[in-house]
């Protein structure tokens, strides 16, 4: 294995630093990168807004991040510096407020499918220097902007999530969402949608064991959506509510569309599946771990155990990396099969 090596560039230049801290959440948020630098560096005084990359290895062709400076805070010996990636940037747009676009009945963007509306806003909003859609794709089924178009003064994330947040692939055993997330092509953050893996079916990218490479585990509540409209074919729709899920979930909306289904029982029977979809990944679990740096949102990862009962696949949902330019701590956010691996696990504890 291929030991990592920390570097930092900003502009392209490298930088000495002390330590580090980078979060991936994923779930289209903003990653961010928080590091210190020594006083003595020089040249540090205009930073705000200036690209900064990290590099794992000097010998990569693309990094785990790339952002741009918001803020730095100097104390006595060092100045700690806080970057956000492309996602970030479209949040407030290199300022202090949202990055938004008008749309009005005489000039809109009605009628494009998720993909061709996503480079059509971004282009809108001027945020095209920032993030990339030369890899864009497009929603599995595909989706469009006529049904609920979008008027007046428009957020250009929550805009392109409800685009996306409409497609749901019903082709498995089990309703998919589609997902956005940032690649990096070497030169620029690229924006992509991708199908929600299949941990049953699609490739493993990476095995752990509770003896080699798992040193702790946390598990994590998730929101459970517990009112749930789907809209199908010509209009027809159906909203589902899980009334005791509202006491145990709270009050949590989805809302998809799906144009295979033509009556409202249909769209009924889809919502309880969507239910029960969600209901099955509440949990989620944060897997500290020795080696996966590379890993990505969307991956699937294979746990193996003593007992294969408690074994199983489970799909990469975040992580985070605190380092320094001779060490590294790597956390991973998993969700697919909960209960078992924590009962597991606990077991072998007690």
């Amino acid at each position: 294995m291929r030991k990592i090596s920390p570097k930092i560039f900003i502009e392209g230049k490298e930088i000495d630093y002390l330590d580090g801290d980078y979060s991936y959440p994923g779930n289209f948020s903003a990653s961010s990168m928080t590091f210190n630098i020594p006083l003595t560096q020089g040249g540090m005084q205009k930073l705000w807004n200036r690209e900064v990359t990290l590099f794992l290895h000097p010998s990569d062709s693309y990094p785990i991040f790339r952002g741009w400076i918001k803020r730095m805070n100097e104390t006595f010996t060092s100045m700690e510096i806080f970057a956000q990636d492309a996602v970030g940037y479209m949040v407030q747009a290199g300022g202090t407020s949202k990055a938004k676009v008008r749309l009005t009945d005489k000039d809109n963007l009605d009628g494009y499918t998720a993909g061709a509306f996503i480079r059509k806003i971004i282009e809108r909003a001027e945020l095209s220097d920032k993030i990339k859609t030369i890899y864009i794709g497009d929603t599995s089924p595909r989706v469009n902007s006529v049904t609920e178009p979008f008027r007046g003064v428009v957020n250009v994330k929550s805009s392109i999530e409800d685009m996306v947040s409409k497609a749901v692939d019903v082709s498995g055993d089990l309703p998919r969402p589609n997902l956005l997330r940032v690649i990096d092509d070497g030169t620029n953050s690229q924006l992509i949608i991708e199908l929600e893996s299949d941990t049953d079916s699609d490739p493993i990218a990476h095995t752990f064991t509770e003896k080699d490479n798992i040193t702790s585990l946390n598990i994590i509540n998730k929101k459970v959506p517990t009112i749930i409209t789907v809209e199908g074919k010509d209009g027809v729709s159906s909203t589902f509510t899980h009334t005791s899920g509202l006491d145990a979930f709270d009050r949590n909306y989805l809302e998809v569309s799906n144009d295979k289904l033509e009556s409202p029982a249909e769209c009924h029977d889809f919502a309880v599946k969507l239910w029960r979809t969600n209901e099955r990944l509440q949990l989620e679990y944060t897997l500290e771990v020795t080696e996966g740096a590379y890993l990505n949102e969307n991956d699937v990862i294979r746990i193996i155990t003593e007992e294969p009962e408690f074994s199983g696949n489970y799909r990469i949902v975040g992580k985070s990396l605190s380092f320094s330019p001779a060490d590294f701590a790597l956390s991973l956010i998993i969700n697919r099969k909960p209960p078992t691996l924590a009962e597991y696990i606990s077991s072998r504890d007690n």
